[in-house]
């Protein structure tokens, strides 16, 4: 059976590419191939190194260039994986750290800016609210294990939470302790390239494939309580709905 390194484009040392270079294109290259697949593991980098005959900081390199691109994932004590697409079922209501936790992947979330405010006028439409309400705004980089895999803009009626510091962790764990988590929402997806600042924080290109979701979350009574608009990477997320003639 071949070895990693047998399978892999071969460097060339005179190519005016540097090595770490070489190696994340031959890595990206057998990832798209299927020659490594989702949740695979890397060989040790030592091994790596051996087997390719260059140094560990040349492939300590790669890998971490490959994992800032969401392509791999290092996980403590485990090694080096490919990262796996992610389904998300359009048909179920859940948060972004459920999703991950149910894949066996760790979600944290970066906080970009949390705020509160007065509704403005499309809030306001989409949440139902008289002019002048208060909100709670909270934007986050989410990740899974290591990779951003979304970018999230939520805005929450004021009166769904006791206060702007509610939220530590989790915006549904936060809306549930106080009686206000969504039982029901309408989901939207739209395509879209990903501008310069959503793709330096999702570590893409200026220009590449993206999705927007916009959901907006009810109550049981039928009050509209959050507006959500979450961006992600188009290379990292498949969306599953299902459909039936009843």
């Amino acid at each position: 059976m071949k070895s990693l390194a047998q399978t892999l484009r071969p460097l060339d040392p005179a190519d005016a590419l540097p090595l770490y270079q070489q190696l994340q294109r031959a890595l990206r290259e057998a990832i798209d191939q299927r020659i490594l697949g989702p949740e695979d593991a890397l060989p040790s980098e030592r091994h790596l190194a051996a087997d390719l005959g260059v140094s560990r900081i040349t492939v300590r390199k790669a890998i971490d260039g490959l994992t800032q691109e969401g392509l791999l994932v290092s996980r403590q004590g485990s090694g080096n994986f490919v990262c796996a697409r992610i389904d998300k079922n359009f048909a179920k209501l859940t948060s972004f750290s459920e999703d991950m936790r149910s894949r066996g992947r760790s979600p944290h979330s970066e906080w970009l800016r949390k705020s509160e405010g007065t509704v403005s006028p499309e809030e306001a439409m989409k949440l139902a609210l008289s002019p002048g309400s208060l909100v709670y705004r909270f934007h986050r980089l989410r990740y899974a294990d290591n990779a951003p895999m979304a970018l999230e803009y939520a805005t929450v009626a004021a009166s769904a939470l006791p206060g702007l510091d509610a939220v530590d962790t989790s915006l549904y764990d936060a809306l549930e302790r106080a009686g206000n988590r969504p039982v029901r929402a309408l989901q939207r997806l739209r395509a879209l390239l990903l501008d310069e600042e959503q793709a330096r924080l999702l570590h893409a290109k200026p220009g590449d494939a993206g999705l927007l979701v916009e959901r907006l979350g009810y109550l049981r009574d039928g009050r509209a309580v959050e507006l959500c608009q979450s961006f992600y990477r188009g290379d990292t997320y498949d969306f599953v709905a299902e459909l039936s003639t009843g």
